[in-house]
């Protein structure tokens, strides 16, 4: 996550003081989750609070659970996650170190593609990344680019967020932007619509991400609410729900 490429380093666990124990919950009680702003895919002003929201609200619901939702910056999200005040966090990418500490259910069915938007008046191929040597590719500062985009060794401009990133492009200060393709989308139909007509998505994206919720793998509670949702998520694929939210929900994939 949920941010996906804000950075792919995680807090450590916060340590619990010694003969601390947490309260036990009712198997009925609803599931505690947490998310962060990064809009379209999670928002506390999105409706339903963002597509993976909506998703893993659906597959909960399915599996008889009901659940709450805070909004947190993602630092703060992790680490309460760890401390135990939430049972789950919306909006992660999977990682070998994280897998330490969290269970991943199925995937969401969301994918964060990561790529360029270009210029509708000088659209570029960028299957070779090689080939883009030479040209001012706008970054924003902070975030974790794709390893194959790294090791591209591309010139770089940085911007503060992906709104100013995409604003460069249409000024033409720079001739591509790296960016999440449903931020784009999002960004293009709320904060900067004098651009839908003049920039667009290039295919194919450098890197296909899933997103997922995930819960504890050092709690009790986090096994029986991964498989709850894994069972939610079968069911929602089975009955065609799913495909119905992703249609409303995530237009851009």
């Amino acid at each position: 996550m949920t941010s996906r490429r804000h950075s792919l380093a995680w807090l450590a666990a916060a340590a619990l003081p010694a003969g601390l124990v947490l309260p036990a919950r009712g198997a009925d009680a609803p599931v505690r989750l947490v998310a962060t702003e990064f809009p379209p895919y999670t928002g506390s002003t999105l409706p339903g609070g963002g597509i993976a929201c909506e998703i893993t609200r659906a597959a909960l619901r399915q599996a008889g659970l009901s659940m709450e939702l805070s909004f947190r910056p993602w630092a703060r999200a992790l680490l309460e996650f760890h401390r135990g005040d939430h049972d789950g966090v919306i909006g992660a990418w999977r990682s070998a170190e994280r897998e330490r500490t969290m269970r991943f259910p199925q995937p969401l069915g969301i994918l964060n593609q990561v790529g360029f938007m270009g210029r509708m008046d000088r659209k570029r191929r960028v299957d070779d990344l090689a080939a883009l040597r030479g040209l001012r590719i706008g970054v924003v500062h902070g975030y974790a680019n794709p390893p194959a985009f790294e090791a591209a060794q591309l010139s770089v401009e940085t911007a503060v967020d992906d709104l100013a990133n995409l604003r460069k492009l249409l000024a033409g200060r720079v001739e591509l932007a790296l960016i999440d393709k449903g931020v784009g989308a999002h960004l293009l139909e709320t904060q900067l619509r004098e651009g839908a007509g003049k920039l667009a998505w290039l295919e194919p994206a450098v890197s296909e991400v899933p997103l997922y919720t995930v819960f504890s793998r050092t709690r009790p509670e986090g096994e029986r609410l991964s498989t709850a949702l894994t069972r939610g998520m079968g069911e929602l694929q089975g009955s065609g729900k799913l495909a119905l939210l992703l249609q409303q929900g995530a237009r851009w994939q």
